[in-house]
């Protein structure tokens, strides 16, 4: 886009006497380039306006700092490329002051979480032995040799019945161990 350095250097002169609404004739000509390198320097689009924003304001105090006759696209972008730095700086920092955050809460709770989960996991064991243990005899049996690892065709020969009614047996004991275990007091 072509800019018309006469009236970039008439507004840089009404801003510098003072005149401020003047810049606005400046972000109007030069936004969309500003806008379209910071967004193609961001993953966050959304932040693409507030950088734009704070390039605008920095250009605006660093006005009387601009020498006539530089491209006044690539001052701008200079100050845009040092806000993307400066984003990216804090962005990380944020991101690893918030790992730290992470990592010390982990380390807090740890002890905490392990020794929950170890009660939880002693208590759901009792309750499901005592789930076992009212079973009746030929389905605690079943139960009893799918812990072991024992496989259904040796259940089946010393219990002297079928592969098929060990099996719906085991089935129907997984049953009432589940419903028995979804009771509260057991």
């Amino acid at each position: 886009m072509d800019h018309d350095p006469n009236a970039l250097h008439a507004a840089i002169d009404e801003v510098l006497a003072g005149h401020r609404d003047a810049f606005r004739h400046i972000v109007r000509e030069y936004g969309l380039g500003v806008r379209g390198f910071i967004a193609s320097q961001l993953y966050h689009l959304d932040d693409v306006d507030d950088l734009a924003q704070d390039v605008f304001l920095a250009a605006f105090e660093n006005l009387g700092s601009f020498r006539r006759g530089d491209d006044f696209g690539a001052w701008l972008r200079g100050i845009a490329r040092n806000k993307v730095k400066m984003y990216f700086r804090s962005r990380m920092r944020r991101e690893n002051a918030m790992e730290r955050f992470r990592s010390e809460v982990g380390e807090v709770v740890e002890a905490d979480l392990e020794q929950a989960s170890v009660a939880v996991e002693e208590e759901q064991l009792a309750k499901l032995l005592s789930c076992i243990s009212k079973l009746p005899d030929k389905m605690r049996r079943i139960v009893q040799g799918g812990l072991e690892g024992q496989k259904a065709q040796a259940l089946a020969e010393a219990m002297e019945s079928s592969v098929a009614v060990i099996y719906v047996t085991n089935h129907r004991a997984h049953k009432l161990l589940r419903e028995c275990m979804a009771r509260k007091g057991v």
